[in-house]
């Protein structure tokens, strides 16, 4: 049998958290683990691992649980957003990983971390084939006689910036 048609020894310790088997399951499926953290709160007496503790936990936009961040990954957020306030800690495109080296109590226990280094998002470049891009542009360029804010959102080429506004005058 493939080890991809195996079971994880970690899966029946059902979590309500990330961990490694989750992370191991995304490497998988061919997931480069880039997600956007949408918000993280700071939680007293939450249920981690059967225990009660005060927690950091980050929930992210995707479809996957939600993270505790231990110091390390509070640390690292502190960096990325620049703050060590958690309610700055939202709409955060993080990629994360697995330390095999991670320890707890001083056991080599894996674990999940917080990449340090900025996930470079390419913005979505607006062209006419998008229809609906294409629409939304066009309102905001009418709205403000400048691409200014469809160009903090999206790339647009010059030549379709021109085409653009050779449709709204002659319109």
């Amino acid at each position: 049998m493939s080890d991809s048609k195996k079971t994880h020894y970690r899966k029946v310790f059902k979590s309500d958290h990330l961990g490694v088997a989750d992370l191991e399951d995304f490497l998988e499926s061919g997931s480069n683990l880039i997600f956007t953290i949408s918000r993280v709160n700071q939680e007293y007496s939450a249920k981690v691992a059967g225990k009660k503790i005060d927690a950091n936990i980050a929930y992210f936009k995707e479809a996957i649980k939600p993270m505790v961040l231990n110091a390390t990954n509070s640390k690292v957020m502190r960096e990325l957003t620049g703050s060590c306030f958690v309610e700055n800690w939202k709409e955060v495109i993080v990629q994360l990983y697995i330390d095999r080296d991670a320890r707890l109590m001083g056991e080599v226990v894996g674990g999940v971390r917080i990449s340090p280094r900025r996930v470079r998002v390419e913005k979505p470049v607006v062209r006419p084939e998008n229809k609906k891009m294409w629409a939304n542009a066009k309102v905001a360029y009418l709205r403000d006689e400048s691409f200014n804010q469809v160009l903090e959102r999206a790339s647009m080429s010059k030549e379709h910036q021109n085409q653009m506004i050779l449709e709204i005058q002659n319109a």
